[in-house]
């Protein structure tokens, strides 16, 4: 379980679980594949009427992502989301609509055979990697159908 991980590997720097990192944590293991800035992890914590401080969900967020909970990853707007890691997780990548900004979890790899030519000729070890694809949805695509 998660929050089990982020316990064992706070116990390692000798911190604490504290109820804000359990209630950031829990936020987005109920975001399901939504990808979520730090800015909306602080907005979802006020809307359950509880008391955070910014700089804490901010520096949480740092704290999963630095324990390997949590997945840095920037669409073409250019602002930092997260999404949950599942340890030994195949990777998987993001399809992008250029129109309506909804974000498509696409969830074979297929870089894996590119993955081990690149390291199999430069020596360099591969820990992760990110894929994006833009274009339009199949919604999108259908309302500018509809309109012409």
């Amino acid at each position: 379980m998660k929050q089990d991980i982020l316990r064992s590997e706070l116990r390692k720097r000798k911190q604490r679980m504290t109820a804000q990192r359990e209630l950031i944590l829990k936020a987005f293991m109920e975001s399901g594949e939504e990808h979520m800035s730090a800015e909306e992890v602080y907005r979802k914590v006020l809307e359950r009427r509880l008391r955070i401080s910014k700089a804490t969900v901010y520096r949480t967020v740092e704290l999963l992502t630095e324990v390997g909970l949590l997945r840095k990853i920037v669409f073409r707007d250019g602002v930092v989301r997260y999404e949950l890691v599942d340890k030994g997780e195949h990777h998987h990548h993001h399809l992008v609509c250029n129109s309506c900004g909804k974000v498509i979890e696409f969830p074979e790899d297929l870089l894996d055979g590119l993955e081990n030519l690149i390291e199999e000729k430069t020596g360099f070890k591969i820990t992760d990697h990110q894929l994006k694809f833009y274009g339009l949805c199949s919604e999108c695509q259908k309302s500018i159908a509809n309109k012409e």
